[in-house]
C-alpha cells in the first residue's frame, strides 16, 4: 500500500497552492491523473499519495532535467507513474500511447520552476549572468539570443508589448537593436533598465521584457491554448481541470476558456437566435481565482502571484446541478 500523505508530503521545495490543488482535484483510488507541468514533482507526489493504492499519474515536462528530479522524488510510488519529455499540448497523444481513454484530473502549474530560475546557465533570470537561452526544452532551436540579436525592431517591440505588456516596448526594442550583439542576461537587463528608467514600484525594470522573451521563445500562450482545448477531450465526466497561472496573460486566457466552455451559446450577445451549436462542457468550481494565504507567501514569495482556477467536466447528460465550490478566492 502507498505511503500516507504524512509520509509523502510536498517536501522541502513545496509547490505553490499545494493543499488547494489537492482539494480541487479530489484524487481518489483507481483514478488516472495528468500533471502537464511536472517540474520537481511536488504536486505529483501529493496526487499519487492521495490516490493510493492504485491511482496512476502521467507526468509531462518539456525540461528533461525536471523529469530526472521528479523521478527520484516519486520513486516511492514506482509502478504508478509514467513520465514523458513532452509538452502538455501533446497530452492526448501521450495518454493514447499508454492506452488511456480518459483521465479524472488534469493539472497545469504554469511558468518557471525555482530550479530553472536559479540556474544561471538556463538564462531565465537577470539576477545571474548567463547566456540568453530561456528554453524549457534545451533541444529546440529558438533561443532568447536569436530573438534579441536577429529579430527586427518592429517584431521585438511587438513581442515586448504583447507578452510583457511593456509600455515602452518600442524604446526597449530600439535600445536592444542599437546595442547588438547582446551576449548575456545581465547585459540585456542593463540595456532594458536604461531604456525604461527606474521603476517606482520597486520591480526590476527588465522584469516585463524577460517575461515577454521567455513566453515567445517557448510559445507559452499558444501551448496553453492547445493544452486547454485538449483537456476537454481527455477529461472523463466529473473530471477536474486545475490551472495555476502566474501572470495576467495566462490567467485571462484560462478565465476566458472556462467561461466559454461553461456556456451553451457563445454567439455574440446582439445576435437574437443561436447559430453556434455550442454546448457547455465545463462547470466552474471557482468564482474567482484562489490565491495563496499570507503564511504561504511568507514561506515562498513566488506564491504571491499564483492564481488557481478549477472546473469540472460535464457529462453527456450535461447535468448542471450545483456543486460545492472549491473556494471563493481573493
Amino acid at each position: 500500500m502507498g505511503a500516507s500523505m504524512r509520509d509523502a508530503g510536498p517536501g522541502p521545495h513545496a509547490p505553490v497552492l499545494y493543499q488547494q490543488v489537492l482539494s480541487a482535484l479530489e484524487p481518489r483510488a483507481g483514478g488516472r491523473y495528468m500533471d502537464g507541468t511536472l517540474g520537481g514533482g511536488g504536486h505529483a507526489l501529493g496526487i499519487l499519495g492521495t490516490s493510493g493504492p492504485d491511482g496512476e499519474l502521467l507526468g509531462l515536462d518539456r525540461d528533461p532535467q525536471a523529469l530526472i528530479l521528479a523521478a527520484g522524488r516519486l520513486e516511492v510510488y514506482a509502478g504508478r507513474f509514467h513520465l514523458r519529455n513532452a509538452s502538455f499540448a501533446a497530452m492526448t497523444q501521450e495518454a493514447e500511447a499508454l492506452g488511456w481513454d480518459g483521465v479524472d484530473g488534469i493539472l497545469f502549474d504554469l511558468g518557471l520552476s525555482s530550479m530553472q530560475l536559479d540556474d544561471p546557465a538556463r538564462g531565465f533570470s537577470f539576477r545571474f549572468e548567463g547566456p540568453l537561452d530561456m528554453r524549457f526544452d534545451p533541444s529546440q532551436a529558438l533561443t532568447a539570443g536569436e530573438l534579441v540579436n536577429h529579430w527586427d525592431e518592429a517584431a521585438l517591440a511587438d513581442v515586448l508589448r504583447k507578452y510583457g505588456e511593456e509600455p515602452r516596448a518600442r524604446a526597449v526594442a530600439r535600445a536592444i537593436v542599437g546595442a547588438r550583439p547582446v551576449a548575456t542576461t545581465t547585459e540585456l537587463a542593463g540595456i532594458v533598465a536604461r531604456a525604461v528608467g527606474r521603476s517606482r514600484s520597486g520591480v526590476h525594470p527588465a522584469t516585463q521584457s524577460f517575461q515577454a522573451l521567455r513566453i515567445a521563445v517557448n510559445r507559452e500562450l499558444d501551448e496553453l491554448s492547445e493544452g486547454l482545448e485538449a483537456s476537454l477531450g481527455l477529461l472523463r465526466e466529473r473530471g477536474r481541470l486545475v490551472v495555476i497561472s502566474f501572470h495576467s496573460l495566462e490567467d485571462r486566457l484560462v478565465k476566458q476558456f472556462i467561461r466559454r466552455e461553461s456556456q451553451d451559446c457563445i454567439c455574440p450577445p446582439e445576435q437574437p437566435v443561436c447559430t453556434c451549436g455550442h454546448q457547455a462542457t465545463l462547470q466552474p468550481l471557482t468564482r474567482r481565482p484562489i490565491r495563496a494565504e499570507a503564511a504561504e507567501v511568507e514561506r515562498n514569495p513566488r506564491a504571491r502571484s499564483a492564481r488557481m482556477r478549477a472546473a469540472e467536466r460535464l457529462g453527456t447528460a450535461r447535468s448542471l446541478h450545483k456543486r460545492n465550490r472549491v473556494g471563493s478566492g481573493g
